[in-house]
């Protein structure tokens, strides 16, 4: 199952940066935009402000970015939600005994990490302002 956290984050993000009249922000109405619980947004929330990313405040509906979003990578936004550290697994044990087993391994360590190295260049390339923008088109 692919993990959808990063594009949700992304979309609360958005949602709070578009957002003009704060006081509408309540995870309900941040879950009705994402079509998801309001748990799932208020836990998101919380890593988002515990990454330094969200501002709330107690008793108060609504919540307000910390780092303008011309500012804030995408790579910022996928460390801050804990993403992997790979992209992709190595299946355990493969055949010694078998030429491509012997290797497959290392050969894929070295494949999987120059494509994670590529992603991280493109997520920190792009901002919350580049997806605002391409929402407003």
């Amino acid at each position: 199952m692919v993990n959808s956290r990063f594009s949700v984050a992304i979309h609360i993000l958005s949602l709070i940066a578009t957002t003009s009249d704060k006081s509408l922000l309540t995870s309900d109405f941040i879950a009705g935009s994402v079509n998801t619980n309001p748990v799932v947004v208020r836990r998101m929330i919380g890593v988002l402000k515990k990454a330094g990313l969200l501002l709330s405040h107690s008793g108060v509906a609504g919540y307000e970015l910390l780092v303008e979003p011309k500012n804030l990578t995408l790579l910022a936004i996928y460390q801050a939600i804990d993403g992997p550290e790979q992209l992709f697994a190595i299946h355990d044990e493969p055949n010694p005994a078998c030429a491509v087993g012997r290797e497959i391994q290392h050969t894929l360590e070295d494949v999987y990490t120059s494509i994670w190295q590529a992603m991280e260049t493109q997520l920190q390339a792009q901002t919350l302002q580049d997806v605002l923008d391409q929402l407003r088109t």
